[in-house]
């Protein structure tokens, strides 16, 4: 394995890892937020022992994406000092800003822990709120430092140097709001299919109500944002197709510059004869997922220098893959509707449960995915049009080892999670047994 590309898995690996920590960490305070302001407004304690027992659950992960965001922060320096050298004073204000809501987040969390009896009930219920508004101030924060890799602002760049340097303008760039509401919804849908998944296997064990009143909360945020989603997501594509019409060209592995674009579904590339084998096409469809028009010309790979190219097979795979789990996620999302509010014995069947089950790791999944589409379908730039990812890597060697090094830790680490989150869930679990 080369140095270049056991840099760049390193930070796949940290990124990947990361990822589903920092969402869980920044979606779970709401629903300990709504789990207290249920038992405030019906005093039922199972609401109580709910919010509790979730608040356990993010203070772990909150923990754990605070130590693998620092990690991530240090690679950033040491894998890629060319990078960090020019970018830095260019788009550090959206980690100043992430810093400041990380420690709000933090004080806050502290005191919903230990407020118990110490403050008021409506003190202690909107310190809940804070943490959860804190939380994802500070992703939106780090997605608009990611945003300006797509879509660089706030300088002039000449002669390999950056002048007339504006932190303000380089944090609201262009693709800032895009990617952050697509990803701010992506972690809602995310984090509630999963917690609803995990309290449907218990519920299915046994019939207790905590896990029916938790199914409840995790569904009504999930489907929600579920929703949501497929609106974000063209929005988003529209934002790509101006900003980066290459890497949206890989999406749909979209070779040539035609009006009344397909869209492509599946398919397997051919990069040799530059068609996609296998696919399902819907004519205008990408012309008017692209620019709101069906007769709209898209302009395709073929407009690019090669070298330029994304590697396109992975940037496909994982945008059909996205998508697909995303219209999947939507399909749940309306049987759970449909059963609250007409056919309520669909809810309480155990195919319902089943598929919630399924479903547990779906939302993780392609967040993954659309991940590897942003950061991938960016390749071979670091910084959009202006520095190659090659150019910004250290000199210095073994940089294998501390790959596999890193790999190793977060291994380590999940498994460490998963057996805390179990030790926790069983406690819960032995406590409403021994009620019954």
């Amino acid at each position: 394995m080369d140095e270049f590309l056991a840099a760049r898995l390193q930070m796949a690996v940290s990124l990947g890892f990361h990822i589903v920590f920092a969402c869980i960490g920044m979606v779970m305070p709401w629903f300990m937020f709504v789990a207290e302001w249920k038992w405030l407004k019906t005093k039922n304690p199972v609401y109580l022992d709910l919010a509790k027992a979730w608040a356990k659950g993010v203070a772990i992960f909150f923990a754990v994406g605070a130590v693998s965001g620092t990690v991530l922060s240090f690679e950033l320096g040491m894998l890629w000092p060319t990078f960090m050298e020019h970018a830095g004073p260019i788009f550090g204000m959206p980690f100043s800003w992430e810093g400041t809501a990380f420690f709000v987040e933090a004080i806050a969390l502290g005191l919903w822990l230990y407020g118990w009896n110490r403050l008021s009930d409506k003190v202690h219920l909107y310190t809940g709120m804070v943490v959860g508004i804190a939380g994802v101030a500070s992703g939106i924060f780090v997605i608009s430092a990611n945003a300006w890799m797509n879509a660089p602002a706030g300088f002039d760049w000449i002669d390999g140097q950056a002048y007339n340097i504006d932190p303000v303008a380089a944090m609201f760039n262009k693709a800032w709001f895009a990617q952050s509401h697509h990803m701010i919804i992506a972690a809602f849908s995310a984090t509630g299919f999963a917690v609803a998944g995990v309290h449907a296997l218990l519920f299915m064990k046994n019939r207790l109500e905590i896990h029916a009143k938790a199914l409840t909360i995790a569904l009504a945020f999930a489907s929600v944002a579920a929703l949501l989603q497929p609106l974000s997501g063209d929005h988003a594509a529209k934002n790509v197709a101006k900003l980066q019409p290459a890497k949206l060209a890989a999406f749909e592995s979209h070779f040539e510059t035609q009006e009344s674009a397909p869209l492509i579904i599946g398919g397997i590339p051919d990069m040799e004869r530059r068609e996609v084998n296998y696919a399902i096409k819907i004519p205008g469809a990408l012309s008017f997922l692209a620019h709101g028009d069906f007769n709209a010309q898209v302009k395709g790979l073929e407009e690019f220098p090669e070298e330029e190219w994304p590697p396109v097979p992975i940037v496909h795979y994982s945008f059909q893959l996205m998508v697909a789990i995303g219209m999947f996620l939507v399909l749940l999302a309306l049987i759970f509707l449909g059963g609250t509010y007409k056919w309520k014995h669909w809810l309480e069947k155990r195919w319902w449960m089943r598929l919630l089950v399924f479903a547990t790791p779906l939302g993780f999944i392609a967040i993954q995915a659309g991940w590897v589409v942003t950061e991938v379908g960016r390749q071979p730039w670091i910084i959009y049009g202006i520095m190659k990812t090659k150019d910004a890597l250290t000199p210095m060697p073994g940089i294998q080892y501390t790959f596999y090094t890193i790999s190793a830790v977060y291994l380590l680490l999940s498994f460490i999670i998963v057996w805390l989150m179990s030790r926790q869930i069983k406690m819960l679990q032995s406590k409403y047994l021994k009620h019954d």
